[in-house]
């Protein structure tokens, strides 16, 4: 790396990461050594994506509705070098936990097994080749995704669409194809079909286009235009004097996609329902406007699995080839009231943050967390635990579960002032409560993903 190579790169990474760009640097030379010991010297490109926390708006991205996600500093790096065949050659920086990887790009990729590390980088890539009809290079490629800088992975920070979105603007910028920002997230939002996951489009998003010191509102409704849809999204300022702190409660559930469908299917039934007094409705949101009083009679509280038919509901036509476990009932009324009363705390929460109301704001944060524990069922007695213990830390606003739910992480507001206490005050108390360790760290937001910097290996 010459002189004005390294000096460009630091100049690169104090945009990026603020007063965290010296550690960052070892971080990328590490990365850049590890490159070349595998694929020889010679040009490589650097990109990054980041993960997210999610400040509010759970489980509604996926309905048509309203998130506000913030990007990270902690982030996937993706390095690469093109290739002059359509090959792609995948390494990880974890060996040990993620192998070698190959594949040829094409229309049509088949799979690794299922769960495999390298099919979010294959989904990728085939939606990119079906997107520019098949006119594309392979590349030799490096992630990094290693602690303490990358995205912790399985804890509800989206390190999984990181690594999707990572993908994409690799194999886009090594074959210096150019894609229009909100084009891309939805690209990557396509691409995670891959992988058996039909989720929303907030993921990709917020890592394609989070800016340092804001959240993004974004609503998932897309809007026709030609040639291309449109989204509704804006930049919020978070509240100056605060902190976001996400705590991992070390819970990991097996059976999250056949919770998550079975989620997905209550929402579509619960539109099924309502649409026979409201024709015109699509998804819950279309009845923002709808007093609750009025829907919460029209909805059964408990929906037997048997009365489908006679409700001429095909539950396999509604699920689109999703999985469900065996379920005799579906919980209907609760599911539709978390996301419409979500759609409403998520708006609350724009002005709160407009008018720099961080107490506000904090007291959403916790009408949420309600919410999704009661109405939407995607708790567990650890979280709880974590929760409490955050709400009860000195200078604490207000804290929820973020993410899929079923453990995973919370976040929690709380004053500049006393974040530093925060990890003292929460750790103990919860390894006592569940024996497990907590992960705790101050988020510091990030900008979104993109080309770093190319340089001499």
């Amino acid at each position: 790396m010459s002189t004005k190579q390294h000096t460009h790169l630091q100049e690169r990474l104090a945009d990026l990461y603020g007063a965290g760009q010296g550690a960052q640097l070892e971080r990328y030379h590490r990365a850049l050594d590890a490159f070349a010991a595998l694929y020889g010297s010679g040009p490589v490109s650097i990109f990054r994506a980041p993960g997210r926390v999610n400040l509010i708006g759970e489980h509604t991205d996926y309905n048509h509705g309203y998130v506000l996600p913030v990007a990270l500093d902690r982030d996937i790096l993706f390095l690469a070098r093109r290739r002059n065949d359509t090959t792609v050659t995948l390494h990880d920086l974890e060996s040990t936990r993620f192998s070698l990887r190959t594949f040829a790009l094409s229309s049509d990729i088949p799979p690794q097994p299922l769960g495999d590390w390298a099919n979010y980088v294959q989904g990728a890539a085939q939606r990119l080749v079906q997107e520019f009809d098949g006119r594309l290079y392979g590349m030799d490629a490096l992630v990094d995704g290693c602690s303490p800088f990358g995205v912790p992975r399985e804890v509800g920070l989206s390190s999984s669409s990181a690594l999707t979105v990572a993908a994409a603007i690799a194999l886009a910028g090594v074959n210096n194809v150019e894609i229009e920002p909100v084009r891309l997230g939805a690209l990557c939002g396509e691409a995670e079909w891959y992988v058996g996951t039909r989720g929303g489009i907030m993921d990709q998003f917020i890592s394609v286009l989070g800016q340092r010191g804001h959240a993004l509102f974004l609503d998932c409704r897309p809007q026709p235009a030609q040639p291309l849809p449109e989204y509704t999204l804006a930049q919020v300022p978070l509240p100056a004097g605060y902190q976001l702190i996400v705590a991992d409660s070390g819970v990991r559930r097996q059976n999250t996609r056949s919770d998550f469908n079975l989620r997905v299917a209550e929402c579509r039934l619960g539109v099924a329902i309502l649409r026979r007094h409201f024709p015109w409705i699509t998804h819950l949101r279309d009845l923002e406007n709808v007093p609750w009083e009025e829907l919460e009679p029209l909805l059964p509280e408990r929906l037997p699995a048997s009365e489908l038919a006679e409700l001429d509901i095909d539950l396999e036509t509604l699920l689109e080839g999703r999985t469900l476990p065996p379920v005799d009932a579906f919980r209907v009324r609760a599911r539709s009231r978390h996301v419409l009363t979500e759609n409403a705390r998520v708006l609350a929460a724009i002005e709160a943050l407009r008018q720099q109301d961080a107490p506000a704001f904090g007291r959403l944060m916790d009408r949420a967390h309600a919410s999704a524990r009661d109405d939407y069922e995607i708790s567990t007695p650890e979280v709880e635990v974590l929760v409490g213990l955050a709400r009860q830390a000195e200078g604490t606003l207000g804290a929820r579960l973020t993410g899929a739910g079923w453990g995973g992480c919370i976040v929690a507001l709380v004053e500049e002032a006393k974040a530093s206490s925060f990890e003292s005050f929460v750790r103990p108390r919860y390894l006592q409560a569940t024996g497990l360790q907590p992960e705790i760290f101050v988020c510091r937001s990030g900008a979104g993903a993109g080309f770093v910097a190319g340089i001499d290996a």
